[in-house]
């Protein structure tokens, strides 16, 4: 299984060395916690962590 990264900027989770939604690759392999958003428009967590893109986020990454 191919190791999960986190974006520093938008905290984005993928797998790949860009990110997929703000296109930084300053990625993280150490992160923790995980926020899955479907909608973004009616999501309160995504409003609340300013997630505009459907996807997997971290909440925290160093």
């Amino acid at each position: 299984m191919a190791k999960e990264l986190a974006c520093r900027k938008c905290k984005h989770v993928t797998v790949g060395k860009v990110c997929s939604v703000c296109k930084s690759t300053d990625l993280s392999p150490d992160w923790s916690g995980i926020a899955l958003v479907v909608d973004p428009t009616t999501s309160q967590i995504a409003k609340t962590l300013g997630i505009t893109e459907k996807g997997k986020y971290a909440l925290k990454v160093t």
